[in-house]
């Protein structure tokens, strides 16, 4: 029997519909959109209180969760109830970005595709100030889930030595995340030397665990504390968001003494949706527990500028990497860019047997509306007169090719 064409949702006084309610979005899952609908509604205070009233960029899955998503900044066609706010970036450009107030926007931004809530680190009312300080905790590929908790401990205590609370939650993918509330007082700029200084002190504190290196190559098998998420561009997965995973995973808000006990498998939609109406929203105090950003600003102070790469010899001012990088390709999709390394450790496989599982580096790249990947292979692990010379790329995938802007 075909799915019905659409249905209507009675929400915060709104009429809300959803089309293709029956469609099945986390087949594993046995997730339909309806269901998905349902679950935020369920979420709907712990979700807004990290996404409401902040512009947002919609990240829509219009293709299914093994497609890669379009990232659409400008709202489209909108009900009453979906308030705006027009953002001004580094580049030029403006874009009018849809800001949640209610359990009817939650519903009707699922209905376009969106699984997950990517708002900004600003409120609607002052577009310029953050109000939020954002950790993001990445791992490097073979770090256990065992030093990520132990690098977000480090990461509380130096937030409680500068005055400011942590509130972790689980990104819903491989890391962490670890927000604190500050006064809307300081600019982008300052936010970001901020939470940059906050990684180097954490990586000071321990070394070998985390690292505030921005280059991946340089990491190693450590803990990346991403203070580039509190640049102006930066949107990150708020709490109660659906990850694009099989299980459909949730980001979800801990209590620090669940840290430790909690694994992020555990928190799926129906689990955090019982969760939720169990307990409440761990995170429900965020709101009151405002803080400044003096006493991190004056430890960058005292640090200093952080290290600069070297610059290239060809003129072009561009970073020179200190590691013996390769590049295997450029491609449109992750399951290309796996293809592709596979292919290149097959032709290479007494190099690829020498390689730490840091040394492959697949990233994903922003284009103009979506993902694209980059695969590199960092040599440091494989003796210099062994190390295979740059090649011609396995796919060479150009984001930009038939595209042009004014000026």
């Amino acid at each position: 029997m075909a799915g019905r064409a659409e249905t209507f949702l009675e929400i915060d006084g709104a009429e809300v519909r959803v089309s293709h309610p029956d469609k099945v979005v986390f087949p594993q899952a046995g997730l339909t959109k309806l269901g998905l609908v349902e679950y935020y509604l369920g979420v709907a205070d712990g979700a807004l209180r990290g996404a409401g009233g902040r512009p947002m960029v919609l990240k829509r899955f219009v293709k299914g969760i093994d497609a890669e998503p379009f990232f659409q900044k400008r709202v489209p066609e909108h009900p009453d109830y979906i308030g705006t706010a027009v953002l001004r970036y580094a580049s030029g450009n403006s874009a009018e970005e849809a800001v949640l107030t209610d359990a009817a926007g939650l519903a009707w931004i699922v209905n376009l595709g969106c699984l997950d809530l990517n708002p900004h680190a600003v409120r609607a009312a002052d577009l310029e100030h953050p109000d939020e300080l954002r950790v993001d905790l990445d791992p490097m590929p073979g770090v256990e889930w065992s030093q990520i908790v132990d690098t977000a401990f480090v990461v509380r205590e130096v937030l409680d030595d500068c005055g400011l609370v942590g509130w972790p939650k689980t990104s819903g993918s491989r890391g962490m995340h670890i927000l604190a509330r500050i006064r809307p007082e300081w600019d982008f700029a300052a936010v970001r030397l901020a939470a940059e200084t906050l990684a180097r002190e954490v990586e000071a504190r321990a070394p070998g665990l985390a690292t505030a290196r921005w280059w991946k190559e340089e990491r190693g098998e450590s803990v990346f504390v991403d203070f580039n998420q509190n640049a102006k561009d930066r949107t990150v997965a708020s709490a109660y968001s659906v990850r694009p995973l099989p299980d459909a995973r949730v980001s979800t808000p801990l209590a620090w003494d669940e840290v430790r006990l909690r694994r992020p498998e555990e928190f799926t939609v129906p689990t955090v949706r019982a969760r939720f109406a169990e307990i409440g929203d761990p995170h429900q105090g965020i709101d009151d527990a405002v803080g400044s950003l003096s006493a991190l600003l004056a430890l960058a102070e005292k640090l200093g500028p952080a290290e600069k790469p070297p610059r290239g010899s060809d003129g072009s001012g561009r970073r020179a990497s200190t590691m013996p990088l390769i590049e295997i390709a450029r491609t449109k999709t992750k399951p290309e860019a796996l293809a592709a390394l596979e292919q290149w450790r097959e032709t290479h496989a007494s190099v690829a047997s020498m390689l730490h599982p840091a040394d492959v580096l697949i990233d994903g790249m922003r284009g103009s509306s979506s993902l694209w990947y980059r695969v590199r292979v960092n040599l440091q692990h494989v003796p210099e007169d062994q190390r295979p010379a740059q090649e011609p790329l396995l796919a060479d995938y150009d984001p930009w090719a038939g595209k042009s802007w004014q000026g």
